[in-house]
């Protein structure tokens, strides 16, 4: 599988929380960076993590651009928080392809409600 239809399935099968048909995208090397808390994640461990991830609704992806065996995804993630809140974040994904299978992924993931730091923007 090329590395625009890897990134669509992933996608796809995580939206569709597939967590059984989620480890065949990903290499037997697999492993996955969270740039915001510095974890690193094995093929298991990173479908676990998915799976068991506390209040995941949806994943709608807003671009990908592919070049060669690098992608980027970049996706809006929706759910609730514990009290019922509607919670609602972006990622982007920088993904590795190998052997027709995603081996590399980076996660930089963002509260899309922040409020910059104040001082940070021009006043008008």
């Amino acid at each position: 599988m090329d590395t625009r239809a890897l990134l669509t399935g992933l996608a796809a099968t995580i939206d569709a929380h597939d967590w059984e048909g989620l480890p065949a995208l990903l290499h037997p090397d697999f492993t996955c960076r969270l740039v915001h808390t510095g974890e690193v994640f094995d093929r298991d461990g990173w479908v676990r993590l998915n799976a068991d991830y506390p209040g995941f609704d949806r994943m709608h992806v807003d671009d990908l651009v592919v070049e060669g065996d690098r992608g980027v995804l970049r996706a809006r993630v929706t759910g609730t928080d514990g009290a019922g809140e509607r919670l609602e974040f972006v990622v982007a994904s920088f993904a590795t392809e190998r052997d027709g299978l995603l081996v590399e992924l980076v996660e930089v993931w963002a509260d899309v409600d922040q409020v910059p730091p104040e001082g940070t923007r021009p006043v008008a």
